[in-house]
């Protein structure tokens, strides 16, 4: 139910906005969502003692872009109860921004490190495969292998040595 709250909230910002613009109010709602992993931010803005008056100073405050359209989007998402739903709307609207520009962001994730050329090989493998741009972060796991993962593409494609391994011991079990 809060993403079609949240999807609703971004189709607007969408529709009144520019790419400039959405592309500066992406950078504070991020900068906003961020705040939500402290505790102490969390129990300000879900407090219902706290007024709602008080949670828009507050919220005002933290806000670094001085665009009055933002401050009004903050304001509505105040009095309509919404400001939990920031970091849901930050997320959808980067998602709609990365379709749009037709750039997807995804994480390599093996137990190895992995050499900058060969994550600049699957990007450009991957970005002809979807005929788009995908930019590739490598994380350090504990996966026994290589994982791509793109989320906002619906792609995850993994090379499991454990795996490897029990298909050549059955192929080897067959051909025996």
């Amino acid at each position: 139910m809060s993403i079609q709250i949240a999807k609703k909230y971004v189709n607007a910002l969408i529709k009144s906005c520019d790419e400039k613009k959405l592309n500066s109010y992406f950078k504070e709602l991020k900068s906003l969502s961020l705040l939500y992993s402290q505790e102490k931010f969390l129990n300000i803005i879900l407090s219902p003692d706290v007024k709602l008056s008080e949670k828009e100073k507050f919220i005002l405050s933290l806000n670094q872009n001085n665009d009055e359209k933002f401050i009004n989007f903050l304001k509505l998402l105040n009095k309509n109860d919404r400001l939990n739903l920031i970091p849901l709307i930050c997320d959808e609207l980067r998602y709609q921004v990365a379709i749009e520009n037709n750039e997807f962001s995804g994480i390599v994730m093996s137990d190895f490190d992995i050499a900058a050329k060969k994550i600049k090989t699957l990007e450009e493998s991957f970005s002809k495969k979807f005929n788009s741009k995908i930019k590739l972060v490598k994380s350090k796991d504990k996966y026994p292998g290589v994982k791509v993962e793109i989320d906002d593409l619906g792609v995850e494609v993994s090379f499991s040595l454990e795996r490897l391994k029990a298909q050549m011991s059955e192929h080897i079990l067959k051909a025996i």
